[in-house]
């Protein structure tokens, strides 16, 4: 039995690996040295981070070895990988002036979206053994996120981090450190805001597409041909389109349930919840 959940927790402990690599390296850079090609790097990392968080779940759920200890194992590698790394890799890429007012500012919102991410997570972990004990909300819970999955904001923030600072973005419009200390000043805030929210965001688990086999293998074959053509030579554009383009889905869906009322039932299931619900999850 025991062997039966090596491989999902073996799988967590080589994206807490990444998390941590990354948070040491950057911390190995000199100031003023953080380069694109090294955040590119550490992006990359972060994404096979990222997978590994996505398979470990699947894989303990196909091997049904889903238990305490990996719940908790994966909670807490996703508070070190996704809540702590992303905040290392802004505040080194900026390494502003200690004494500055900037500098204070980016610090606390670093710590504010890495307060906000491990909320998330425990949250999240309360939700989850609620599923296990009710069969309707379990349901609803499978179907959607209550707050922006804390892999997504990681991607979200350090997408705009290495848009700002690639020479791509430089070549159109050059960008001072200040100014886009401000625009990840904002950024950190407003994607923290939105992990501990009771706006909804989509799952995975919860796509359904009605085509014919044939036409799944061909739109799968396309979209990984033209994935992974825009990653190889197009990483930064990429990484930051997909990432933002996850927030601005759900962000769409969540406002015209809010406009419509109750006129569109089919997006039911994106009407944020309401603030007195989240007193009696805590």
């Amino acid at each position: 039995m025991k062997k039966i959940f090596l491989l999902p927790n073996v799988i967590t402990a080589f994206g807490l690996s990444c998390g941590l690599f990354v948070i040491f390296r950057m911390n190995m850079a000199a100031v003023g040295q953080v380069t694109q090609e090294l955040l590119s790097i550490i992006s990359g990392i972060l994404l096979l981070a990222a997978l590994a968080d996505l398979l470990d779940g699947a894989v303990a759920r196909i091997m049904k070895a889903e238990s305490a200890f990996g719940s908790i194992f994966d909670s807490l590698s996703d508070a070190i990988t996704f809540g702590v790394a992303p905040s290392v890799i802004i505040l080194k890429s900026l390494s502003l002036e200690h004494e500055s007012k900037m500098s204070f500012l980016i610090t606390a919102a670093a710590i504010i979206f890495s307060v906000c991410g491990i909320l998330r997570l425990a949250r999240f972990c309360v939700l989850s053994q609620q599923s296990k004990e009710d069969e309707v909300f379990a349901d609803s819970f499978k179907k959607n996120f209550t707050g922006l999955p804390i892999p997504a904001a990681a991607a979200a923030v350090v997408s705009m981090n290495l848009l700002l600072a690639s020479k791509e973005m430089q070549s159109v419009s050059t960008i001072a450190k200040d100014y886009r200390a401000e625009i990840l000043f904002l950024t950190l805030l407003l994607i923290g805001y939105f992990m501990i929210s009771r706006w909804k965001f989509p799952s995975l688990k919860s796509l359904h597409i009605k085509v014919t086999s044939f036409r799944v293998v061909f739109l799968t074959v396309m979209v990984s041909v033209a994935l992974f053509y825009g990653l190889l030579y197009h990483f930064v554009f990429v990484f930051f389109g997909f990432s933002w383009l996850y927030l601005a889905i759900a962000w769409v869906l969540s406002l015209v349930r809010i406009i419509s009322g109750k006129k569109i039932t089919t997006l039911e299931d994106f009407e944020p919840e309401p603030e007195s619900e989240l007193e009696d999850d805590s």
